[in-house]
């Protein structure tokens, strides 16, 4: 069992991704604070004292979530198209992040750094969703852009999509965001 020491600086992101790897291999739900401990080779305590308890880290996993969607989407630029593909390659390549975000009642998401990087990740959303919405007359197109986004990540992730073998998810996802485009 790797000891990664508290004073090193690195317990939070050692922690954080243990919980990415639970959250991969059991769910939302099938893991634990001290099987977190365990994983990243330090005491039981020291999740909770660094976090609280379970909540805590799913907020300081959902926070870096939102940012990294945020990241994400700036560097996709304000195309509605290029928005929803890289909306589904966050959540393909970040599936423990992408579904904790989107389950508020599992974190505090009245948080700050929640609260911020949701409303950085949300403004960058719209901005691209506007595109669609600006063409189409309506803050409706906009939201059904986002759905349609997020639905298709969602149903990806969720092995929902009968699809053959090796298909790559923006290849899949681009003729259902341009669905959108044509209406």
């Amino acid at each position: 069992m790797r000891t990664i020491g508290y004073h090193h600086g690195d317990l939070r992101r050692t922690v954080l991704d243990a919980a990415v790897e639970a959250i991969g291999e059991s769910g939302l739900d099938g893991w634990s604070l001290r099987e977190l401990a365990r994983r990243a080779g330090v005491s039981h305590a020291a999740p909770a004292h660094h976090f609280g308890d379970k909540a805590g880290l799913l907020t300081a996993l959902a926070a870096e979530g939102f940012d990294l969607l945020a990241d994400t989407l700036r560097e996709a630029g304000p195309d509605f198209l290029a928005a929803g593909l890289a909306y589904v390659r966050f959540a393909t390549e970040h599936p423990a992040h992408f579904g904790v975000m989107f389950q508020p009642k599992l974190y505090r998401a009245d948080d700050d750094a929640v609260r911020q990087a949701r409303d950085r990740a949300g403004a960058l959303l719209a901005q691209g969703a506007r595109t669609v919405a600006a063409s189409a007359g309506s803050e409706i197109t906009a939201r059904a852009g986002w759905s349609i986004a997020h639905g298709f990540a969602s149903l990806w992730l969720a092995g929902a999509l009968p699809m053959p073998p090796n298909t790559d998810p923006l290849d899949a996802a681009r003729p259902v965001l341009r669905r959108l485009l044509d209406h």
